[in-house]
């Protein structure tokens, strides 16, 4: 028998070419808020082409609502109040749908104001769309009705990478280093927790935060590792934070394997390239370099233009899933795009997802992929380096969500 979300997904590009209606020709401007400068530049700057390429090919016909997506970008600097100075200048602008990930501190104050507006003026609602930002808070003790996470939140990664460590026999001692901000934390305290549950055995030797984006030398910390008598090190770090510890760790000749949150983001496959796999490299993460089916060609496509990776996959479900919202409402209006969004399910790039209505938690899958070299059956060179990750295991993401605990106020 069929998986019921498959069959969902086959009844809706069935019903496609009914779809087309009232909306159809509009233009839906989407607001991308995250850092296009400073230290974390790099990887919004990477964000933000991800979103206008997905809206650039999936414009007009080439989706079920034959809408025009366009995507500007607002930057952020990586501030939660910045980012509300820039929400405020996108709702002046006629804006109505917002995107940001970088950084769940930002995503708190924008959820809140969203609600806010929202609440004040009901007659122009404005939808908010996170692609990154994983503190479980959101969909839980901050959950708004107007927030939608399309990206699986930290405790569906650590359940999905103590899982895999577990069956590690050899494993007893684990380091911990993490960026100190809501993020971080939540990694150290997620492991610790998760890894209790699959293996109270395993030690944490070390569980340290830095201050994130400081440029600060992580030759200490990997001393500390290395006295430590670790045996994995797990890090959340991100961006020049990430590229940096990777780099002092090749240095000091530090090869105790790596699990990593973000070892795909732009810059770092390169950094990882200059040891080749002496350092062993475990990425936990929605998508891997190697993804099959009109993603892959996507990414190729992106390649080729900007000579960068394509790493926001969840650009391609964000896209597809206000598509077919708008095309079951035939509407482009944010409160009845997300009624529709509320519980939906849509074929995301890696097959058919849902968005739980409970708490509007996209139910997302999670690999654990491995740095290696490219081969036949993984071909997709990282940043062209001849290196790639190749997946090792999936979880299905109805798996490692637990119960909502999310008081959603509905309009």
């Amino acid at each position: 028998m069929k998986h019921p979300l498959r069959r969902f997904a086959l009844v809706a590009a069935l019903m496609w070419p009914l779809a087309l209606w009232a909306q159809q020709g509009q233009t839906v401007r989407i607001a991308f808020i995250d850092p296009l400068s400073g230290p974390s530049g790099d990887i919004g700057r990477n964000s933000l082409k991800s979103w206008q390429f997905m809206a650039e090919r999936k414009n007009g016909a080439a989706n079920p609502a034959g809408v025009r997506f366009v995507v500007a970008g607002f930057d952020n600097k990586g501030s939660p109040q910045e980012s509300l100075n820039a929400l405020k200048a996108a709702i002046d602008q006629g804006f109505r749908y917002i995107v940001q990930g970088n950084g769940s501190g930002a995503a708190a104050a924008i959820s809140d104001a969203v609600t806010r507006h929202n609440a004040r003026d009901p007659e122009h609602p404005v939808l908010y769309i996170n692609y990154a930002a994983m503190d479980p808070a959101l969909t839980n003790e901050k959950c708004s009705y107007w927030h939608f996470r399309i990206d699986a939140d930290t405790g569906m990664k650590m359940q999905a990478l103590t899982r895999f460590m577990a069956v590690q026999p050899a494993l007893q001692k684990v380091f911990l280093l993490n960026q100190n901000y809501a993020h971080g934390q939540q990694v150290s305290r997620y492991f610790r927790e998760a890894m209790a549950q699959q293996r109270p055995d395993v030690q944490v030797v070390g569980d340290e935060l830095h201050p994130p984006f400081l440029g600060i030398d992580f030759t200490p910390f990997v001393q500390r590792i290395r006295d430590s008598g670790a045996q994995a090190l797990v890090t959340g770090n991100w961006g020049a934070d990430l590229r940096d510890m990777i780099q002092a760790m090749q240095r000091q000749g530090l090869t105790i394997p790596l699990y990593a949150y973000y070892p795909g983001l732009v810059g770092t496959p390169t950094a990882l390239a200059e040891s080749g796999v002496r350092l062993p490299v475990y990425q936990v993460a929605y998508n891997h370099s190697n993804q099959e089916g009109p993603i892959g060609e996507l990414a190729t496509a992106f390649r080729q233009r900007y000579g960068e990776d394509l790493t926001v996959y969840a650009a391609y479900d964000g896209i597809e899933m206000l598509a077919h919202a708008m095309a079951h409402v035939r509407s482009t209006e944010p409160a009845r795009v997300a009624a529709r969004l509320s519980g939906m399910i849509f074929r995301g790039f890696s097959g058919p997802v849902q968005l739980r209505a409970d708490d509007h938690q996209l139910q997302k899958g999670i690999y654990i992929s491995r740095w290696q070299k490219v081969d036949p059956r993984h071909p997709r060179s990282a940043e062209d380096t001849g290196y790639t990750f190749a997946p090792v295991q999936y979880f299905e993401g109805a798996g490692l969500t637990g119960p909502s605990r999310c008081q959603m106020q509905r309009p």
